[in-house]
């Protein structure tokens, strides 16, 4: 299992986001149990696919603010309906994950521990790197990616933003579309092997 533990930064000199990020990943694909708020403004939720944890990791980057840690390993079963009456050791190594991200000055703060260390420490290295080339994204790169993740094909995309096909296929370069995509995977089998 996947315990992501998600801390708002700069959350003593700003409004409280909590709210709007629950929000956010009310509809977040493959969540066990749902986040919920579990002290201050943090929330926890649980996951149990790599892929969902990789999509949802790179989405937090994308939307900024928030310090986000993974914990990958086992959880006590049942898992009662709610994160905060859970535990295992996956919520451990959350809650250590999100105190180093917490405490990292790059702009994209993640950590990842879990059982297998050399794994964890490879995911994160991983995920740090595709949430590099997503904070580093403009606008137009993004419309580019958002329209391409739909499914629809250049020729579609280009005639919906109002620009060529070959803008179209400049900005999915410039944007490193294709390479996030073959490095998605990478970054979800790490995780996967951190569980132990």
């Amino acid at each position: 299992m996947f315990v992501l533990t998600i801390d708002q930064r700069g959350s003593r000199r700003g409004t409280d986001r909590v709210p709007e990020l629950l929000a956010h990943l009310t509809d977040a694909p493959g969540l066990v149990r749902g986040f919920e708020r579990t002290v201050g403004d943090e929330v926890q939720g649980v996951l149990d696919d790599a892929r969902d944890v990789v999509e949802l990791v790179l989405d937090l980057v994308r939307v900024g603010g928030w310090s986000v840690g993974v914990g990958a390993g086992p959880v006590h079963e049942p898992l009662p309906p709610s994160p905060r009456a859970a535990s295992g050791e996956a919520f451990v190594l959350a809650r250590a994950a999100v105190e180093a991200a917490k405490s990292r000055q790059r702009p994209v703060p993640l950590a990842v521990r879990g059982v297998d260390v050399t794994a964890a420490a490879d995911a994160e290295a991983v995920l740090t790197l595709l949430g590099a080339v997503v904070v580093r994204r403009t606008a137009g790169g993004w419309e580019a990616v958002d329209a391409a993740r739909a499914g629809d094909g250049q020729e579609v995309v280009a005639r919906a933003l109002g620009v060529t096909q070959q803008a179209v296929s400049q900005r999915l370069r410039a944007a490193l579309w294709a390479e996030e995509q073959a490095v998605r995977p990478v970054a979800a089998r790490l995780l996967t092997a951190a569980q132990g």
